[in-house]
């Protein structure tokens, strides 16, 4: 093998194993992580209590205190 042939299969080697890595990594991450929700999120506007409801609803009461709220906007 020329000096050249041995450089070129190295880096192809190299750059296979870290694609290689990098799709494991990528798997590995979708099936772990978890899915984001349509849920809205609200705050509450007396105790500050975060909680989600259905995305269908507008105003939702605070499982806390009892007060209607409208979604939280980030």
């Amino acid at each position: 093998m020329f000096p050249g042939q041995l450089i070129f299969l190295c880096f192809a080697v190299v750059i296979s194993l870290l694609g290689v890595f990098v799709l494991l990594y990528e798997f590995r991450r979708k099936r772990f992580e978890p899915e984001p929700t349509e849920d809205h999120v609200f705050r509450c506007e007396e105790c500050a209590y975060v909680y989600t409801d259905d995305p269908d609803v507008d105003r939702s009461r605070c499982p806390e205190c009892g007060l209607f709220n409208s979604p939280f906007v980030f």
